[in-house]
């Protein structure tokens, strides 16, 4: 695995590992609130057939954090973190796959940079708003936006909530490395920047209408953090959509039927990108 340091929105140093053929079509992953690249482990076998590049968001894992709620909060920042990744390592074409919160950054680097650069996007378990856009029906009961706990430094609270919110996460308990592993990054991540990252206001809709390039929306049937409601939401927003639900599945697709969630990002990719799997 490589590893690199790229120069993000405002200065921000991005965390960024790269594995695979370095001329390979490239898969960008992009996880989701207080968590880590870490958690696309079990995307490890795209590798033998692409470039597989995944970074840490702003005040997540190795990337720096700034210390001001407005770092999290302005849309240009985020985008221009992405722009960095993608310029940076050189790379052509690639698909865009956000988790979650990774939502909300692809979507504001379509409404900053546009779409020529890319190749198509994946949605898993995606949200589609946050602040004054966000609307009951979009959040479930396991949602960290009802948990104040999740955004406390006091640690004694904090705690017992991270664990419950990653039990949360999933239709079925992982494997005991696995959640442990999703914890631990979780709670790698500072109580400013866990607050901060919902402190703006954004719809993600208007960039999903005007996105004219392929999209796959993967989204969990059993879902208690972003309701699938908000999967099928982005799924219509989008002009040239696939929607793929998982039955029994919770908010990470990808750590809890691997199998079938590479096979889909690979099939994706390749009839985006126009190349043979």
């Amino acid at each position: 695995m490589r590893t690199h340091h790229v120069s993000g929105g405002g200065g921000c140093k991005i965390h960024v590992t790269d594995q695979g053929p370095e001329d390979a079509p490239t898969l960008l992953f992009i996880h989701g609130w207080a968590q880590h690249n870490i958690c696309w482990k079990a995307q490890a076998p795209l590798a033998e057939k692409f470039r597989v590049v995944a970074f840490d968001l702003r005040g997540h894992g190795g990337s720096v954090t700034p210390s001001e709620v407005e770092d999290y909060t302005d849309e240009t920042l985020w985008a221009n973190d992405i722009y960095a990744v993608i310029t940076e390592l050189g790379l052509k074409n690639p698909v865009l796959i956000g988790w979650s919160y990774g939502a909300r950054v692809i979507s504001s680097y379509l409404a900053t940079h546009g779409q020529d650069a890319i190749g198509g996007i994946v949605l898993v378990g995606g949200i589609i708003a946050i602040g004054k856009h966000r609307e009951p029906w979009m959040m479930g009961e396991g949602s960290p936006a009802l948990n104040r706990d999740l955004y406390t430094s006091d640690q004694n609270r904090l705690i017992p909530a991270t664990v419950k919110f990653v039990e949360q996460c999933t239709y079925k308990p992982l494997d005991r490395a696995s959640y442990a592993t999703l914890v631990a990054a979780n709670m790698l991540v500072p109580a400013l920047v866990r607050r901060a990252l919902f402190a703006g206001d954004w719809d993600c809709r208007p960039s999903w209408q005007a996105f004219t390039k392929p999209a796959l929306v993967i989204h969990g049937e059993a879902d208690d953090i972003v309701l699938p409601s908000v999967g099928k939401a982005a799924a219509e927003a989008l002009p040239d959509s696939t929607l793929s639900l998982y039955p029994e599945t919770g908010h990470a697709p990808f750590a809890e039927h691997p199998a079938r969630f590479n096979d889909e990002i690979a099939a994706f990719a390749a009839n985006a990108l126009g190349v043979s799997q």
